[in-house]
């Protein structure tokens, strides 16, 4: 936990969907800890939370299971989370997502998340670290 942080919560697992189940039980442990942030900052950065680590399982690939790491961390003035897995590097660029047409079924989860946060980052360096941030309205 950061020096500034109010509260945080760290998870760890396989890639897999079980761990996107951990991530909104870990987001409920952390909203009962922190009351005051509000239900229209809990919702969205819920939503990409959910979206982000929902990629991350569906696409992490590599010559083993992979596995991800998970801290999320609400401090004064800021939500933010932490997704690292050792998968195979991602080869997605955020400047070019966009929200699909509307007949389509998927590749929704980045476009809502950008437009949900104040702050998507993604290092493809050694594995996959994405950086998720929303600044608090309620403050």
């Amino acid at each position: 936990m950061s020096s500034d942080a109010i509260a945080d919560v760290y998870l760890e697992g396989p890639a897999d969907l079980t761990l996107v189940d951990a991530v909104h039980d870990a987001l409920a442990d952390l909203w009962s800890r922190v009351p005051e942030v509000s239900d229209e900052d809990r919702m969205l950065f819920a939503l990409a939370v959910s979206e982000v680590a929902t990629n991350v399982v569906e696409h992490a690939e590599g010559p083993e299971h992979p596995t991800v790491t998970i801290r999320l961390e609400v401090d004064a003035t800021t939500l933010t989370a932490v997704m690292t897995d050792d998968a195979d590097p991602a080869l997605i660029r955020l400047d070019r997502v966009t929200m699909p047409g509307e007949d389509a079924e998927s590749g929704r989860g980045l476009a809502l998340a950008l437009a949900a946060l104040d702050d998507l980052q993604h290092d493809p360096t050694h594995g996959n670290v994405w950086l998720l941030r929303r600044r608090r309205r309620d403050v």
